[in-house]
């Protein structure tokens, strides 16, 4: 029987965030992001979770609370691909090949439970795995170079485009596959990296599940007081 796994990247530095510290342990409604997240994660019941962290990382034990089947990992990589690949190296003694891994963005605090279990339910019985998405619903213009004044080039056709959200859910030897590609170190999501190697003919394209607008991933200190909102209105609805 296939288990899955719970993988949390959490070894950036949020150089773009701009605070000083990583983003992930910036506080969000009392607790730290990474904490919110994990919380949110503990509805997939009794997968355990693995936090990969910076091996420098000094502040995870001392701020995140302990929660019951979170192990930390200080395995991370200069790229996001690396830390996941990294990660999957640590679980080869653990894992079967057709086992899931659940990767999800510690910057995701606000990902609503229905949406984990949907990507559960629907990804479950698929030979490669899939992730959460959201159709395009803005009109999308494609911009020239230009860094000081740009001008649109052309408008695209929004029809076929989604927003890839986490978590991205992939059989394990397939994923480990994937990250091991020399081009998958540019891959900006695991999704990417599976996109790669179905390219080869090695596996089907990845399956797209609807997601929430809700899963707000948190780029700017300013996201931080909206995914409080999303928080507190997801907890009322749930009272």
């Amino acid at each position: 029987m296939s288990r899955m796994w719970i993988v949390v990247p959490a070894a950036g530095a949020g150089s773009r965030y701009g605070s000083g510290r990583p983003k992930q342990y910036e506080d969000l409604a009392g607790a730290p992001m990474l904490q919110r997240s994990l919380e949110r994660l503990a509805a997939l019941d009794s997968s355990p979770i693995v936090v990969a962290l910076a091996p420098d990382d000094a502040e995870f034990e001392r701020v995140v609370a302990r929660q019951p089947g979170v192990e930390a990992l200080r395995c991370g990589g200069e790229t996001r691909a690396a830390t996941v690949r990294n990660t999957l190296a640590a679980l080869v003694p653990r894992c079967g090949e057709r086992d899931w891994v659940l990767v999800h963005d510690a910057a995701r605090p606000c990902v609503p439970r229905d949406a984990l279990r949907r990507l559960v339910d629907v990804v479950g019985d698929d030979p490669v795995g899939g992730l959460l998405a959201l159709p395009l619903g803005d009109t999308l213009k494609l911009a020239d170079a230009s860094p000081d004044a740009p001008r649109v080039l052309r408008t695209e056709d929004r029809r076929s485009l989604w927003l890839a959200q986490t978590p991205q859910m992939f059989r394990y030897g397939i994923l480990a596959q994937a990250l091991r590609l020399d081009a998958a170190g540019e891959a900006t999501d695991e999704a990417q990296a599976v996109e790669m190697l179905a390219a080869t003919g090695a596996c089907a394209m990845p399956r797209l599940v609807p997601g929430s607008a809700a899963n707000l991933k948190v780029t700017w200190p300013g996201d931080l007081a909206l995914a409080a909102k999303i928080l507190e209105s997801q907890d009322e609805g749930e009272a």
